[in-house]
């Protein structure tokens, strides 16, 4: 389903003069900070959810789209760039929660936790923004589906942890709808017979054929192309 954005005039007036003031504010304080005092800030850990919908005015969405707005600008301070290797993966796991409770059916948070915060270099930081898309994937499947089908991806050739990639392709699998395409539920089958797991590649394989679960034409074929092939290298 595609929203409509919304327009900025439709925004109340009330929010557009808040951030007004608070952009001049900050425009204000920058410009009169002496530049020994011009350091990095670090990202800290959000203000409670509570706090964040009281100072959202009645209007959740739109504060959510602001707070992840000035998110992505954080690396930015100063004049100076901050690689994702310096932010607190922690404190930005955080931010992006608050976020999506502000705002649950925005695609943005994850959108940016899947192809820009993933791109860290630590590993553990890597897998740390993966496990959150992870978590966050069970709480709605039908749309959130595409971020961790990407964290798959990224867990098989980034990180080169297949046992990881198969646990985020099969719980796709697990929750897949009608609406998801089919390479979605396909995804568990090429990383089982990468890792060896020939058998259970098989069993899947028949297990879609004969439940229905797959209809298209060419996707039958391809599998059941796929199951000769396996059946005739047993």
């Amino acid at each position: 389903m595609i929203q409509k954005q919304r327009s900025i005039r439709s925004l109340p007036k009330r929010v557009i003069g808040l951030l007004i003031l608070s952009l001049c504010l900050q425009i204000t304080w920058h410009h009169q900070l002496p530049p020994s005092q011009a350091k990095i800030q670090p990202l800290t850990s959000p203000p409670k959810l509570e706090l964040l919908q009281l100072f959202s005015l009645g209007d959740p969405i739109v504060s959510a789209k602001i707070l992840m707005l000035w998110l992505q600008a954080f690396d930015t301070q100063k004049g100076q760039f901050l690689s994702y290797q310096q932010l607190d993966y922690n404190a930005l796991q955080q931010w992006l929660e608050q976020i999506l409770l502000l705002d649950p059916q925005s695609q943005y948070p994850l959108s940016a936790a899947s192809y820009s915060y993933s791109m860290v270099r630590d590993p553990h930081k890597k897998r740390q923004i993966l496990e959150f898309i992870y978590q966050q994937f069970f709480i709605d499947p039908a749309t959130r589906w595409r971020w961790l089908a990407h964290a798959t991806i990224l867990a098989k050739h980034r990180l080169k942890d297949l046992p990881l990639a198969l646990k985020y392709a099969e719980a796709i699998a697990a929750h897949a709808t009608p609406d998801m395409p089919y390479w979605t539920q396909e995804m568990r089958i090429f990383i089982l017979e990468e890792m060896g797991e020939l058998e259970r590649v098989r069993l899947i394989i028949g297990g879609m054929l004969a439940n229905g679960q797959i209809t298209g034409s060419n996707e039958m074929k391809f599998l059941s192309d796929k199951l000769l092939t396996l059946e005739g290298n047993k």
